[in-house]
């Protein structure tokens, strides 16, 4: 069976450093940093006082405050972008056939606020379950692909991808053999997440996984570098629009790139932690580049997992340097988390439109915060540190892993015909 040809014919994103395309491209291109101390709640008790909050966005700008309040925030950063998305392909909902739309969004925790907000009021009543009706429907993951289907009338598959951090990577995947399976002509995929909440931020710090650097929120994201002390929690949302490479053209559709292959691998080997070898991380991107028929000295640019972890960081790096040799040095290899933290479930999806933007300008995003080499690091690795670096990037991948184990990989290539 011959396997159809995937395009991205549409983005969306709302990130810590802008809340549309064009201004997440600004952000990732100058350097901009998303950390700042916490708006939220008093963090006052907390061990980590910042993240990488949303700035600006305000939910009754895109819904009535009735609907609003039927929406945990991962779920209405999934409808904002995906419309932006939508919007950004344009697809014509009056005459796209329906069944052959499809949603397969990403979300690590989904509605962890609602969750939160829900027990803390039953536990400081008298007992009674006086739960909000809307309770359950607002905390589900898949509520996200569920809203964006139900607003759009899109009858194809649709459901939630869980894998952790790796959550919307697999989505795309998914996503990608659908389509070139035959069964779909679109789908809307990415992921959202909305952890920066008191449960979100309490449960990492009690896991030693945040940085504290609380002096210095907006240098805290540092991936790579020696002095690196933990991940910044991040969030928002990316989506993306596959569709078959035919169905595109004969709609006139733009072409943003083409999807050619996805990796997937577990570490089977700790919760939390990743293999110190990378093992898990070396099968997934060789897996990838097998599934898309790309050859390792064709890749220019890899967007790490990169969360700015001390064991992380380094296991990815080495499993780089084993899968591509010699050639690991002529890539730009670059953590965009270190501008827009980590943002669990979304990561994957706001980091493949990174890698897809990168493309369209020639121009790889920096490494932000570096400063202090790390001797465990080969030093041979073109780490794209500190400031954005122009390059023809043909060939882009993208690696997303989370706790669990759970690695996925995907490839970008610019459309040849």
């Amino acid at each position: 069976m011959e396997l159809k040809r995937v395009v991205v014919t549409g983005l969306g994103a709302l990130t810590p450093i802008g809340n549309n395309i064009e201004e997440y491209w600004e952000g990732l291109s100058t350097g901009k940093s998303g950390c700042a101390p916490i708006t939220y709640f008093d963090t006052e008790k907390f061990k980590t006082k910042f993240a990488c909050e949303l700035k600006n966005f305000n939910a009754l700008d895109f819904f009535d405050r009735k609907e609003a309040r039927k929406l945990d925030r991962f779920a209405q950063y999934a409808l904002v972008s995906s419309d932006q998305a939508i919007l950004d392909a344009g697809i014509n909902l009056e005459e796209v056939d329906k069944f052959r739309v499809g949603v397969i969004w990403g979300a690590g925790i989904g509605g962890l606020e609602t969750f939160q907000d829900e027990v803390i009021n039953f536990a400081e009543g008298d007992g009674t379950p006086r739960f909000n009706p809307f309770f359950i429907p607002k905390m589900i993951a898949d509520i996200a692909p569920g809203n964006i289907s139900i607003k759009h009338g899109f009858m194809g598959p649709n459901y939630t991808t869980v894998s952790a951090c790796a959550s919307s990577a697999n989505a795309m995947i998914d996503a990608l053999n659908y389509i070139r399976l035959g069964h779909c002509d679109i789908i809307v995929t990415g992921g959202s997440e909305a952890a920066v909440t008191k449960a979100g931020m309490g449960g990492f710090n009690a896991m030693h996984a945040l940085s504290t650097r609380n002096d210095s929120p907006e240098t805290a994201s540092r991936p790579f570098d020696a002095t690196r002390d933990g991940f910044v929690l991040g969030e928002g949302a990316g989506a993306l629009i596959l569709e078959e490479y035919e169905h595109a053209k004969a709609r006139g559709a733009k072409i943003y790139a083409e999807v050619v292959g996805g990796g997937m691998s577990s570490d089977a080997y700790h919760m939390t932690a990743p293999h110190p070898d990378g093992i898990g991380v070396e099968r997934v991107m060789l897996n990838c580049l097998r599934d898309a028929n790309i050859k390792p000295e064709e890749v220019d640019a890899i967007n790490t997992h990169g969360t700015s972890t001390p064991l992380g960081d380094v296991a990815e790096l080495k499993a780089i340097t084993k899968v591509f040799g010699d050639h690991a040095k002529d890539i730009n290899i670059n953590s965009t988390k270190s501008m827009t933290g980590h943002l669990l479930g979304a990561a994957g999806a706001i980091e493949a439109i990174a890698s897809i933007l990168a493309m369209q300008h020639s121009l790889v995003p920096p490494t932000i915060n570096h400063t202090t080499v790390d001797e465990n690091i080969d030093s041979s690795l073109n780490l794209t540190l500190n400031k954005a670096q122009k390059r023809e990037v043909n060939v882009a991948m993208s690696n997303t892993f989370g706790f669990g184990g759970h690695n996925a990989c995907i490839l970008f290539k610019k459309l040849s015909d």
